[in-house]
């Protein structure tokens, strides 16, 4: 029998990742979305181009939440992305009540399913999925770091001219300009990205990997990133289904860990079939601890705006 994945939003971030989840062959696929004709669509475009591409996997489009019933997984793209000039609380507000909603549906559907959230703020949407769907916290995760860290090691790439599979980075906290890029355990052929740069040259790439999704929204105008964070999703889909415990950066919930309690923020966790597995604390020196509260300040903020019933 094999695996299914319903991704939550048939919009470019959505499609994407149905797409990728198919070609790989790893899942069959239910995108769901409110928009009458917009899954059925793009599910029958892409059925299309199965004997191009010889995958077997299915995609079904719908509008109808009973199509995802027993999902593994779920995948919640659905909100608004933010726009020039939108502020995070004002996106909130309005992702807040998207989110509610679809993780009502789809926790009475499928309860043992795990939940991964890319809706933004996505912390904190992470955290209100945890508490709408009454879930395990280990079952609700969100998407970020591995996000954040391709970015970060494209940047350094791009920067020194060699290939990124020469390149290892992490970096830690929430999704946004307060997340922690952490130089110490950035290493680029198994040396520390010291040797290769300066002090400025690594500060002017930490700080366009926070505005990494910032600048993107610029450049599109219309619209925000979706081939990064459709790719990002799908490695945390492999591992899932794979259970092979690779480390990844992630989004999970934290109860104790890295001093913080009651909250979602990226850290490296091990995944596997029942979703986190084990969550890895790295030895942090003073100032990437107090980076990290910094950045957790930010999250709990956006928590604590939250009205949950």
């Amino acid at each position: 029998m094999n695996k299914k994945v319903t991704i939550i939003g048939a919009g470019f971030v959505g499609a994407t990742c149905a797409r990728r989840i198919v070609e790989k062959d790893l899942a069959d696929v239910v995108l769901m979305d409110i928009v009458e004709g917009l899954p059925q669509g793009k599910a029958l475009d892409l059925m299309e181009s199965s004997p191009i591409e010889e995958f077997q996997a299915k995609i079904t489009g719908t509008n109808d939440y009973s199509e995802t019933k027993d999902s593994d997984i779920v995948v919640i793209t659905a909100g608004m992305a933010r726009k020039p000039g939108m502020s995070r609380d004002d996106l909130q507000k309005i992702n807040a009540g998207i989110i509610s909603d679809v993780v009502k549906n789809i926790s009475s559907l499928s309860p043992e399913a795990i939940i991964i959230v890319v809706t933004n703020p996505l912390d904190i949407m992470s955290y209100l999925a945890l508490k709408v769907s009454g879930f395990p916290s280990n079952r609700v995760i969100g998407m970020a770091g591995i996000l954040d860290s391709s970015r970060y090691r494209y940047f350094v790439s791009e920067k020194l001219g060699i290939p990124t599979k020469q390149i290892q980075t992490m970096v830690l906290g929430g999704h946004g300009d307060t997340m922690v890029p952490l130089r110490r355990y950035s290493i680029v052929n198994e040396k520390p990205i010291t040797e290769f740069l300066k002090k400025e040259e690594i500060d002017s790439i930490n700080e366009r990997t926070r505005k990494g999704g910032a600048e993107i929204v610029k450049l599109l105008k219309t619209g925000s990133a979706y081939y990064a964070p459709s790719a990002a999703v799908v490695q945390m889909i492999k591992n899932i289904f794979s259970d092979i415990h690779n480390v990844l950066p992630c989004c999970a919930y934290l109860n104790g860990e890295y001093g913080l309690k009651d909250i979602y923020f990226g850290v490296p966790v091990k995944l596997s079939s029942r979703g986190v597995k084990e969550i890895v604390e790295l030895n942090l020196n003073k100032e990437e601890k107090e980076e990290l509260q910094k950045s957790a300040k930010a999250v709990k903020e956006g928590i604590e705006k939250l009205n949950i019933c």
